[in-house]
């Protein structure tokens, strides 16, 4: 059996939930715990490691850096616009199981520093040594019951909430109809009205920054950092160089004239075409705030998906 695929029996055993199961999460284990294809799992070493290959680091090990192990040591490569979905859908949830420590050489980093960095926690290192001996099924259970079942949390807390898939990513928004509708777009409206489009950015009412495409939002120098003000969801159609931006309302506003002149302001910057587009889930909900909506934007409802309702005058959807 591969490294790879053992990883993934570790992480299965380990309560981690099936998201984190897959061949980049078995990746990261792998690289944390420096465990190479001809390595005994009894061999694995904590070494601190940033995400992307930094030259400047002070060991060949943490100049590769987590992504840089993938590629040279298993001969993985990944784009470099999936650091975030390495650290948001996989080092995440690896800290949260207690089997990642994050920046444990310096804990007083503030956040998104570029010295961030993980290490496998002591007590994951210690487990993960027993792998393919007799202790392991005692030490697996044992870890579990000392830190407790990610997997098993998740389940209690997320029973409700709404799955979506983006990249071949299995995410879950908090519960709720907003992220309802949020899901209805990505599943619904993108095949039909933005086939060709990524999504770049997915909000969450929980945690507004759920889905982030970093690197591709930057070159169209749309103001990454400015989250707070961003609309719940932006797609891209990189041929047609359109750019979706989408408001969902359950319970705050449309793309009113105010919001067409603050998204304008704040995407003044990006020279794609905008397309401006309201989603409802319902049109009980569309009439509550029909006279609100601009001019010169789209209209979706979650209970009627194959129709848009145009309110530009002159054209079909398209950039102004």
């Amino acid at each position: 059996m591969s490294k790879i695929k053992e990883a993934q029996k570790i992480l299965l055993q380990l309560g981690l939930p099936k998201a984190q199961q897959n061949e980049m999460a078995a990746l990261t284990l792998l690289a944390l715990c420096q465990v190479t294809p001809k390595t005994a799992w009894h061999e694995a070493t904590r070494v601190s490691l940033g995400v992307s290959p930094n030259p400047r680091r002070e060991s060949p090990a943490k100049q590769m850096g987590i992504m840089g192990f993938f590629e040279k040591v298993y001969k993985h490569a990944y784009a470099p616009n999936t650091r975030e979905t390495v650290r948001r859908q996989v080092l995440h949830q690896l800290t949260q199981a207690q089997i990642v420590d994050y920046n444990p050489d310096n804990p007083a980093l503030p956040v998104n520093s570029p010295r961030a960095h993980y290490a496998i926690s002591p007590i994951a290192l210690a487990t993960i040594r027993t792998y393919q001996t007799s202790q392991w099924e005692k030490a697996s259970a044992a870890f579990k019951q000392a830190v407790g079942d990610l997997n098993s949390k998740y389940q209690k807390v997320n029973k409700n909430w709404v799955s979506i898939q983006v990249d071949d990513i299995d995410m879950n928004l908090s519960p709720g109809k907003h992220n309802e509708v949020q899901a209805a777009v990505i599943n619904e409206f993108k095949p039909r009205f933005a086939k060709d489009s990524r999504v770049l950015y997915i909000g969450d009412t929980a945690k507004k920054d759920l889905y982030v495409k970093e690197d591709e939002i930057r070159e169209l120098h749309i103001p990454v950092d400015n989250h707070s003000k961003l609309p719940d969801i932006i797609l891209y159609d990189s041929v047609k160089k359109w750019l979706f931006l989408v408001e969902v309302v359950t319970s705050h506003g449309p793309v009113s004239p105010k919001r067409f002149f603050e998204l304008e302001k704040l995407f003044s910057s990006c020279s794609a075409g905008k397309i401006y587009v309201t989603a409802f889930p319902d049109q009980h909900e569309f009439k509550k705030h029909a006279a609100e909506i601009a001019w010169e934007t789209e209209v979706w409802i979650m209970e009627s998906p194959d129709h848009l309702i145009h309110f530009n005058g002159d054209r079909f959807m398209g950039p102004r």
